[in-house]
């Protein structure tokens, strides 16, 4: 058993995902990353990383994930809930279908592997969940039609504060990252747009959200807040 801290990290195939799994190696973090195909993906297993496959919308991959951690490591520390989905429309156009698909991501993924998490947080007295949601949850910005998209996120962001409160005294911390546009194959058709939805003219980088990420990590006095990493976006009109 390690006396390194642990992290896990859902979405771990994506960018972002990519970059954490980085980030927090490089600050001595032993990690479990999780994704859909992770051991294909272009990651590769090692003494201080493990990779677990698996669908997170089933509590059974949630388990899998909780489990290698604590038999691989000893703790969870650390829970990055990273994996999640977008999908834009006019509101009129979501399906049944589209829905689903973002409850089970957004939701029911982060909703199994927290509550795996928090269980063994509980028996440790200690241990903190940041979660990736969305600049554009709290604040819309026309033409991004994202309405049921943001429902999920929105709801991530509502979780966060009240697990917040609900754990303060059990010496569990929960906060959320939510990215404006961010320098991904996401906007890469369309950067200038991208661009212009950011205050200070520029993309985010996904340094930037990993640094959020392990700031709130480390920042014991920082529970119930939701961090925008958007250029400044949120705060109004430019």
């Amino acid at each position: 058993m390690s006396a390194q801290r642990t992290a896990i990290i859902t979405g771990a195939s994506g960018s972002i995902g990519t970059g954490l799994i980085q980030g927090f190696l490089n600050d001595s973090y032993n990690v479990v990353a999780t994704s859909l195909n992770a051991t294909q993906s272009s990651l590769t297993a090692s003494a201080n990383l493990v990779l677990v496959d698996g669908d997170l919308s089933k509590p059974e991959t949630a388990a899998k994930i909780a489990n290698a951690a604590i038999e691989r490591f000893g703790s969870i520390d650390v829970l990055v809930n990273n994996a999640g989905i977008f999908r834009k429309k006019h509101f009129v156009d979501y399906t049944t279908e589209d829905v689903n698909a973002l409850v089970s991501i957004n939701l029911l993924g982060f909703l199994y592997i927290t509550q795996f998490a928090v269980r063994q947080m509980l028996k440790q007295k200690s241990g903190n969940v940041v979660t990736i949601s969305a600049s554009l949850a709290d604040h819309p910005v026309a033409g991004e039609n994202a309405s049921i998209s943001m429902m999920t996120k929105g709801g991530l962001n509502s979780a966060t504060r009240n697990l917040a409160m609900e754990y303060a005294k059990e010496g569990i911390r929960f906060n959320a990252v939510a990215p404006g546009a961010v320098a991904t194959a996401m906007h890469a058709d369309s950067p200038g747009d991208a661009q212009q939805r950011s205050p200070i003219g520029k993309l985010a980088e996904v340094k930037d959200i990993v640094q959020a990420v392990l700031y709130l990590a480390h920042a014991d006095q920082v529970t119930g807040e939701v961090l925008n990493v958007d250029g400044g976006a949120h705060v109004g009109r430019w």
